[in-house]
């Protein structure tokens, strides 16, 4: 119980308000090493409510305990905007009984404006590492009172090339402060690295095995010949769903704007969200998810992380995702905080072989489905390989002369061209004239 764990009442009222009632095990154990003053190097499923663990604790702590200082007390960073509007909505939601105000900091809204409420000074600011590094060029923020750095989703920061601005970041902040990383994986070797220049003497917290999907979700595929025959799985899979909030994604924009122009089209009300939207027409997706306004969001892989949608039942892969990492965090989307889910991926030809690929990251097996009615013309693979991945015609080895190479020194070289003619032997040659007898 959270009674346990030295959680301040008005917290835990927040708690209560909110639905939360039993610590998930992340919660259970990063929250009172949290309290203890320890750095912490946290890997734990998406899902599992990581970001509860790290926020309630702070605002805790700051409701228990009065600034020393006037700044801003706690610094959290998450590689995308939609990550850090999640963090922000789980801060307005337990510290809304304390008086601890938060900020977020994101492209896609005005400097002005932001540097306008840094100038009051909250006491959490949440942001996405680029934005930030411009306003410490410019000196609209200050960081020098900072008691917590929380580095959400390390690993993703990481790949999106944020490294050098979080150092810089960090470099701005007190080295006396306590700081957590959360990554999905320890076995990133970025993430390691960095953690040994920003975190001193921390303690590891691995709560999964990595690379595995939680229990709660089941994972199915169903076979399709082309897009035309994916679009009537997607139809029937919806209408099926119909009581449920659905998830579908794309590799592309325009499959996504396609798709969601097709689905609207019906009595179900369907998002579209990507990274060519403007920051106000992104949140306005997510809230019209969270209320539900829509039942149905068509997207990219901008929402793969960072959304807390907890009605979503299903999540469909109309494309399969192109690395086992992606897949991973798109299915975290559905079964939030241990609740059942479903994920099935649609996969054609040129996927099958992807789809073994990301069976054999993740150690596991999909479940192969029908539908009443709805048959593809491709059924799989006539042969497998041990891998699961289809026959095929093998590459050469490096050094090694294939056949056609072979034939190719075999075959005699081209007669070489004839030599021009000279101008006498072809009777241009200029005339002579005849020698006088």
């Amino acid at each position: 119980m959270f009674e346990e764990l030295d959680i301040a009442p008005p917290v835990l009222k927040a708690l209560v308000q909110n639905g939360i009632t039993e610590p998930t095990d992340v919660q259970a154990e990063v929250i009172p090493k949290l309290l203890e003053g320890k750095d912490l190097l946290v890997s734990a499923q998406t899902g599992s409510g990581k970001t509860v663990a790290f926020v309630l604790p702070i605002i805790s702590q700051f409701n228990q305990t009065p600034s020393p200082k006037t700044g801003t007390r706690a610094l959290i960073l998450a590689p995308t905007r939609e990550l850090a509007r999640q963090i922000f909505h789980v801060c307005q939601q337990l510290g809304s009984g304390i008086r601890v105000r938060n900020f977020i900091i994101t492209g896609g809204a005005s400097f002005q404006e932001q540097a306008a409420a840094l100038r009051k000074t909250p006491d959490i600011v949440i942001a996405t590492p680029g934005r930030l590094k411009e306003h410490l060029a410019r000196g609209t923020v200050d960081l020098s009172d900072i008691e917590y750095l929380v580095l959400d989703e390390a690993d993703r920061m990481l790949d999106m090339g944020f490294r050098d601005d979080v150092a810089a970041i960090a470099e701005h902040c007190p080295a006396e402060r306590q700081t957590l990383m959360f990554s999905a994986t320890l076995e990133h070797k970025g993430v390691l690295a960095i953690a040994k220049t920003l975190l001193t003497d921390p303690e590891t917290v691995s709560l999964h095995v990595a690379r595995s999907v939680p229990e709660n979700i089941q994972q199915q595929y169903l076979v399709a010949h082309d897009d035309a025959f994916k679009e009537k799985l997607l139809h029937a899979l919806l209408a099926q769903a119909e009581d449920q909030q659905v998830i579908v994604f794309t590799n592309t924009i325009a499959k996504a704007e396609s798709l969601q122009s097709k689905l609207r089209s019906g009595t179900r009300r369907c998002g579209l969200l990507h990274g060519n939207l403007t920051q106000e027409e992104r949140n306005a997706v997510v809230s019209g998810m969270r209320d539900g306004r829509f039942r149905t969001l068509v997207t990219t892989d901008v929402a793969a992380r960072g959304l807390d949608l907890p009605n979503v039942g299903l999540v469909i892969n109309f494309d399969l995702a192109r690395k086992g990492d992606e897949y991973l965090h798109r299915v975290g989307r559905t079964g939030r905080a241990g609740q059942p889910g479903l994920a099935i991926c649609l996969i054609a030809p040129n996927e099958w072989n992807l789809m073994a690929t990301v069976q054999k990251y993740l150690s596991t097996a999909f479940k192969r489905i029908e539908l009443p009615g709805l048959k593809s013309s491709y059924q799989g693979p006539a042969k497998v390989r041990a891998s699961g991945k289809a026959y095929g015609k093998k590459k050469p080895k490096k050094g090694k002369t294939t056949d056609k190479a072979k034939a190719k020194k075999r075959t005699p070289a081209r007669p070489s061209r004839p030599k021009r003619p000279d101008a006498e032997s072809d009777g241009f040659k200029p005339l002579k004239r005849k020698k006088e007898e």
